[in-house]
């Protein structure tokens, strides 16, 4: 079993900066691969980014391409997800997932956190 708790949540204005954490524990981080999803008001969960367990492969969303960076940090037990020039359009709960796999599908995760909130003003 594995615990996941998000933070870094806020309001920001279009074209500003948020940094997400994830913050692992009851197992260690390193043995799951961990990925982000996000869920705005009134559409389905989608996929956000993916980071490999020792972090050497990363793979993201088009619409977050570019903007966007998943990182990891083992030793300290954490995920992170820097997002850069947000849009209002990014507005969503973002959640974070560990899974043995590498994968975008969000069926495939065992373990979520309970989400955090982003909100990106125009």
């Amino acid at each position: 079993q594995v615990q996941l708790v998000e933070s870094g949540g806020g309001l920001v204005q279009a074209g500003g900066s948020l940094r997400l954490s994830c913050a692992a524990s009851g197992r260690t981080l390193s043995s799951y691969v961990m990925g982000w999803f996000r869920q705005a008001p009134g559409k389905e969960r989608e996929f956000v980014a993916v980071i490999s367990r020792a972090g050497g492969t990363t793979y993201y969303a088009d619409s977050v391409k570019g903007r966007f960076t998943i990182s990891r940090d083992n030793a300290k037990n954490t995920v992170s997800l820097q997002m850069n020039s947000l849009k209002p359009e990014d507005t969503a709960v973002y959640y974070c997932a560990a899974d043995r796999q590498f994968t975008t599908n969000q069926d495939d995760y065992d373990y979520w956190g309970q989400g955090t909130q982003v909100t990106v003003s125009s």
